[in-house]
């Protein structure tokens, strides 16, 4: 189980490096290194929502991949803060699309409708805005519980996009900044298929290669491909058919992995 933190050298290094040169096996490896952050965001949601834990934490490391994707490691800030917002944001955007999971204990709802009776009261009672910890008292409740109460009311409520939800010096990051840019998404899957591709290719021998390349990447009639190769038409079909059982058989184990990912 991998719980490093994500200010580790080690952490610190592989983003550099992806930073420089993004790749799938990179990108898969600071995942590993910061699972726990994910799974410690997934358990504060999972207790204000109606979906499986599981499913949060799924959720969870898309965000953790996105912040990956956008983090630069030369601005100065860490990692593990500049993650937070894409993790949550990822299950909140989920949670709002599904409308109306978002469920807060009746014991909770009860307490809010009370302390705002209670703070009216006591705002009356000593002239001035009551403490939370005088409406925490007068309610007969534990602070915690209270304030615990008044964040699960604050986060079923809609946010603007534009809602700042980090910042540091002159760098901040929106809400809207954290949703899923499709086209980007789009592009990244494609290339994670060209380089699996290219990984499978390359244990094929050169004419298995060669026949595919002719007649399944450029379209040629297999007696071209067999006349540039070098061997008969019908040579040409048994380099396809093994080409493309082998490619298949690799691309498939590659699958609950990817998803895994």
């Amino acid at each position: 189980m991998a719980t490093q933190p994500s200010c580790s050298s080690d952490s610190m290094e592989l983003l550099i490096k992806y930073y420089r040169n993004p790749s799938v096996e990179v990108r898969n490896r600071l995942v590993e290194l910061n699972m726990g952050l994910v799974r410690k965001i997934a358990h504060r949601v999972s207790y204000q929502c109606s979906e499986p834990y599981e499913d949060l934490e799924q959720l969870g490391y898309l965000g953790l991949m996105r912040a990956i994707e956008r983090f630069n490691p030369h601005q100065g800030y860490a990692f593990s803060s500049f993650a937070v917002p894409y993790i949550r944001g990822e299950m909140l955007h989920f949670l709002r699309d599904r409308g109306g999971v978002m469920k807060m204990p009746r014991r909770w709802q009860d307490l809010q409708q009370e302390g705002q009776k209670a703070r009216k009261d006591l705002a009356q009672t000593l002239g001035r805005s009551p403490k939370e910890a005088e409406i925490a008292e007068a309610l007969k409740v534990s602070l915690d519980e209270w304030n615990e109460s008044k964040v699960a009311t604050q986060n079923c409520r809609p946010l603007s996009l534009d809602t700042i939800v980090y910042q540091q010096f002159d760098f901040q990051i929106t809400l809207g900044e954290t949703l899923p840019d499709a086209r980007y998404q789009s592009l990244q899957y494609q290339e994670e298929e060209r380089q699996e591709l290219e990984g499978a290719m390359s244990h094929l021998d050169n004419k298995t290669k060669a026949a595919i390349d002719l007649v399944l990447v450029r379209d040629l009639p297999r007696k071209e491909a067999a006349k540039r190769i070098g061997v008969s038409p019908m040579t040409v079909t048994r380099h396809l058919q093994r080409g493309v059982e082998h490619l298949v058989s690799v691309l498939q184990s590659q699958t609950p992995e990817r998803l895994a990912s």
